[in-house]
């Protein structure tokens, strides 16, 4: 990978965007060092321009982004890097540099939300003593949760038939958990379908 520092006084931009969600997350500037470190350390380090020195990106907040892939635009002058953040992006508290939420991304942040209080073992968490329940009571509530959604749909009462379609996707990512697949794995079928 050739980046052209020299063409832009040696500093790129670099877009972050997570790597599930593709949302953007944030702008940033990296001279050959900062690249260089990202490279080694796995974690997305900036020239900072009003520190005047090398910052990773969470190294006060604790809200790193963890590189997973690094590209280089077709002018070999500006850098996008997908990344797995850690906790919101923004030194504003936010997801993003701009604030905004995206449905895809608190989907998945759902789908993490659901993950923890199952891997955590929370006692007091519904989704948890579903998942205990197993793969035959998850899967007949996902089913009840599907037929309540076809009723609804029939209705013209569409409060109602949001409400119930939230249920189905809240149940079917429990259900996704209990059989081991991630929402990525069930997005590559149909990305792999839609060619």
């Amino acid at each position: 990978m050739k980046i052209d520092f020299d063409k832009t006084n040696g500093l790129v931009p670099v877009i972050i965007q997570n790597y599930k969600t593709l949302q953007v997350l944030m702008l940033g500037y990296m001279n050959a060092e900062a690249f260089e470190k990202t490279k080694a350390e796995g974690k997305v380090t900036f020239f900072s321009r009003s520190k005047n020195r090398l910052w990773t990106k969470g190294e006060e907040s604790g809200n790193f982004l963890y590189v997973k892939e690094l590209m280089v635009d077709c002018d070999q002058d500006t850098l996008l890097i997908k990344a797995d953040p850690v906790g919101p992006t923004c030194h504003k508290g936010t997801t993003t540099c701009w604030g905004d939420e995206t449905a895809k991304g608190f989907v998945y942040d759902l789908e993490a939300t659901i993950n923890k209080k199952i891997d955590e073992d929370d006692p007091n968490s519904y989704t948890n003593e579903l998942f205990k329940r197993g793969i035959n009571k998850v899967a007949q509530k996902v089913g009840e949760e599907a037929v309540e959604v076809v009723i609804e749909a029939k209705d013209d009462n569409d409060d109602l038939f949001k409400n119930e379609a939230a249920d189905l996707l809240y149940h079917y990512l429990i259900l996704l958990k209990v059989k081991g697949v991630e929402l990525e794995d069930i997005e590559g079928v149909l990305k792999e379908r839609s060619r």
